[in-house]
């Protein structure tokens, strides 16, 4: 079976980062509470104060595809969603 991993680059609206973390942190939080095929999922900082980028690792193709699907991805990312500037840049990078 494949691990997956996803990198998520996000931009946060100008004056908005604070409140992008906040909602970032509590998506973060229920993923890796509610998400067996989840093996982590972490947001981190850039040198950019408005940058940020979402690791995440699943066990499989499945639990990737599954992530999305989830209520608490769909309740806590549009949530999410009122802070972003623009769509996230994904990439989806299987394990070699």
């Amino acid at each position: 079976m494949t691990t997956w991993c996803i990198v998520a680059k996000i931009k946060a609206k100008d004056g908005k980062a604070d409140d992008f973390v906040k909602a970032a942190k509590a998506l973060s939080a229920a993923v890796n509470a509610n998400e067996p095929g989840c093996l982590f999922y972490e947001l981190h900082s850039t040198d950019d104060p408005l940058q940020f980028v979402f690791v995440e690792r699943y066990e499989s193709e499945d639990a990737m595809k599954a992530h999305r699907g989830y209520p608490h991805f769909k309740e806590l990312g549009r949530a999410m969603g009122e802070f972003m500037d623009g769509a996230p840049e994904i990439m989806r990078l299987p394990q070699v």
